[in-house]
């Protein structure tokens, strides 16, 4: 397999407003985020190994997965280290810095694991494949577009509803294995310890690898200050939650939580989401929306609540990891009343990207 690297990782989000403006819901736009140097292959002599449990890798090339049946799934992806500059705030931790942008939904489109699997002999929900839903190899995002290079072209494997270091880009081996894999990201980063460890004390054996995301919830609409006039103002954001769980409410308070109301919540614009409907997609975001009076300077609070009934914490002291990964504390953002117009407005010049160089933190996405 022939490719080139660039020298460094590059990492990157995307304005806030981006999420929740309606004129830019339907461009996947991702945040980006890499461990290693990007890299630049030749899709036709571009391979994957697949090895079994007996041990004999199989070759496939992009051509035998570009024949199995394609399917789509709505997902979104979140790093594990997003809103890791709010924890930084309370302790020092290790990682790059986030606000709350490291997270896009988008729609993929490629063949599911299990097929690629059945084409080297191993069958469906098997001992081994138990499941047989995963997807992997996504050649398109979104309306037939190509998968961009920076997001792992020409191979790329999706898990929905899991933090983005499981969703491997470039992917060049598949391992049919009967443990846990023991690779770096599995057992020695991506774990998440109490506040009283820290690197003096560490024992990564202690903890499993993080999978599923808790219950997450974001203000896209106001930066944190930001300044508004009296009166009426919407207050935008998304909610999520790992494992397929659907979103049962959000709520929004304009007075620090003292009082609450609810939020709607939508996943395509117009239509109202609820978590029942089969419509639904389950390892998608969903979008809330709610108004309110502001007679003055204020904190305005969001949080979430997931159907399993998980509730983000209110204290982000309370779950301080030295990682800084999985901060879902209720996401705060302060207002000050002024007659300035506020800082956000929606157009597609919202797409623009931040950057944030580093060489440590999530793996993906």
């Amino acid at each position: 397999m022939n490719n080139a690297a660039r020298p460094y990782p590059q990492n990157r989000w995307i304005k806030l407003d981006s999420h929740v403006c309606d004129k830019c819901r339907s461009h996947n736009r991702l945040y980006h985020r890499s461990s290693n140097a990007y890299l630049s292959v030749w899709p036709a002599r571009y391979s994957v190994s697949v090895i079994g449990l007996r041990g004999i890798p199989i070759e496939l090339f992009m051509k035998d997965i570009w024949k199995l049946p394609k399917y789509n799934v709505t997902a979104t992806l979140q790093c594990a280290g997003n809103r890791r500059t709010a924890m930084s705030k309370t302790r020092p931790i290790k990682g790059v810095g986030w606000d709350v942008a490291a997270i896009k939904n988008a729609v993929w489109g490629g063949a599911k694991l299990a097929d690629v699997l059945e084409l080297v002999g191993i069958p469906k929900c098997s001992r081994v494949t138990p499941s047989g839903q995963k997807h992997v190899e996504f050649v398109s995002i979104d309306k037939c577009k190509t998968l961009n290079r920076d997001h792992g072209y020409p191979l790329r494997v999706i898990v929905p509803g899991v933090i983005g270091a499981r969703s491997v880009k470039w992917l060049d081996s598949i391992n049919i294995i009967v443990e846990e894999c023991q690779g770096f990201f599995m057992q020695r980063d991506y774990e998440m310890f109490p506040p009283s460890v820290d690197w003096n004390n560490i024992s990564w054996p202690t903890r499993r690898p993080q999978m599923d995301f808790p219950v997450q919830s974001a203000i896209c609409s106001l930066d944190d200050v930001n300044l508004v006039k009296p009166g009426k103002i919407t207050v935008k954001g998304y909610a999520a939650s790992g494992g397929g769980r659907g979103i049962e409410r959000v709520d929004i308070s304009i007075d620090g939580g003292k009082t609450w109301v609810e939020a709607s919540k939508s996943q395509k614009a117009g239509f109202p989401y609820n978590s029942d409907y089969e419509s639904s997609d389950k390892w998608a975001w969903v979008l809330f929306e709610a108004e309110a009076n502001i007679p003055q300077s204020t904190e305005i609070v969001a949080k979430a609540v997931d159907v399993a009934g998980n509730v983000q914490p209110e204290n982000v002291n309370d779950i301080w990891n030295l990682r800084g990964i999985l901060n879902t504390s209720w996401h705060r953002v302060h207002v000050r009343i002024g007659h300035s117009m506020p800082m956000h407005h929606y157009s597609c010049k919202c797409l623009n990207y931040f950057w944030v160089l580093g060489k440590s933190g999530c793996s993906l996405s």
